[in-house]
C-alpha cells in the first residue's frame, strides 16, 4: 500500500467493528462521520435488502435481522442445498450464518469466521438466543482461516473482502477450504475502473468499504488467479459516488480431475 499501512487498516477495521458489536450499530447507520459499509447512493436501492426471514417465512428478531453490515444477499445467490457445509468469511453478528444453516437443514452446518472478538461473542449470543444448531463461530483472520482444507461446499462473504489490503490471500484461502466442485459466492464493493485518488485512501475510508474497492475486472482476475473457474457477475448496481458498485459474484472450484 502507498498511502495507508496495511497493519493500520487491519487494526482500524477491527476497532470499528468491535464498536459496532458493542453498541448494536445496525445496517445503514453511519459511523464516525463516514458511510457504513452498507450505505449506497440514494438511487441505488435499499442496502438492507438481504433476506431477514427463514425459508419457511419465520421472522428473525428485529435486532438480529438488522445487524447486517453487508451490501448484498450471498445466501440467496448461493442456492444452498440440504446437507451442505457453508463458511462465511467475516461473519459479524451471524445473520448470514443463521440464514445459511436454515437452508442447509439439520444435516448441514454453517461456520462463521471473524477477526473481531466482540463480533464473535455477539454471534454466539445470538445463536444461543435463537437456539440455532449446526452453527459455529471461530475467531480468526480470513487471510489465515482456522479451518482445514476441503471442508466447505460453499464459501460466502458479504462486503468484507474489500476491507483487506491483500485480497489475493483471502481468495486463496477460500479456494483451500472448499471441496473440489465447491462454489464461492461473494457480495462486495468494487469500482467501475475509475481510479481512487491516493489522497482519499485514508484509514477511515478503508473501514467504510470505500478506499479498498478495486476495479471489478481486477477483482474477477484475482478470483481467477486463485484457481476458480466459471466466474460470473450475478448482479451489479451503483453504490456511491466515485464509480463504486455493489456486485455479487459466483465462481467454482474445479472438481477432482478437472482444471
Amino acid at each position: 500500500m502507498e498511502m495507508v499501512d496495511a497493519e493500520k487498516i487491519r487494526t482500524a477495521v477491527r476497532e470499528r467493528y468491535a464498536r459496532a458489536a458493542l453498541t448494536g450499530s445496525t445496517c445503514c447507520e453511519p459511523a464516525s462521520g463516514a458511510s457504513a459499509c452498507c450505505a449506497p447512493a440514494a438511487d441505488a436501492g435499499s442496502c438492507c435488502d438481504a433476506p431477514v426471514s427463514f425459508a419457511d417465512g419465520r421472522s428473525l428478531p428485529e435486532d438480529i435481522a438488522v445487524t447486517s453490515l453487508g451490501c448484498g444477499a450471498p445466501v440467496e445467490a448461493a442456492a444452498l442445498r440440504p446437507g451442505e457445509t457453508v463458511i462465511d468469511l467475516g461473519s459479524g453478528a451471524g445473520l448470514d450464518v443463521f440464514l445459511a444453516v436454515d437452508r442447509v437443514g439439520p444435516a448441514g452446518r454453517a461456520i462463521g469466521v471473524d477477526m473481531t472478538a466482540e463480533m464473535i461473542a455477539r454471534a454466539r449470543a445470538n445463536a444461543a438466543r435463537l437456539g440455532a444448531t449446526g452453527v459455529e463461530f471461530r475467531l480468526g483472520e480470513i487471510e489465515h482461516l482456522p479451518i482445514r482444507e476441503e471442508t466447505a461446499d460453499v464459501v460466502m462473504s458479504n462486503c468484507v473482502i474489500n476491507l483487506l489490503p491483500d485480497k489475493r490471500t483471502a481468495f486463496a484461502e477460500a479456494y483451500r477450504v472448499l471441496k473440489p466442485g465447491g462454489r464461492l459466492v461473494v457480495s462486495d464493493i468494487v469500482s467501475d475502473g475509475t481510479p481512487v485518488p491516493e489522497v482519499l485512501k485514508t484509514v477511515e475510508r478503508w473501514t467504510a468499504c470505500l478506499a479498498g474497492a478495486i476495479p471489478v475486472k481486477e477483482y474477477i482476475d484475482t478470483i481467477t488467479q486463485a484457481g476458480f473457474q466459471q466466474v460470473e457477475v450475478l448482479s451489479s448496481r451503483n453504490y456511491a459516488d466515485g464509480g463504486l458498485l455493489s456486485v455479487t459474484i459466483r465462481a467454482a472450484k474445479p472438481g477432482r480431475g478437472r482444471g
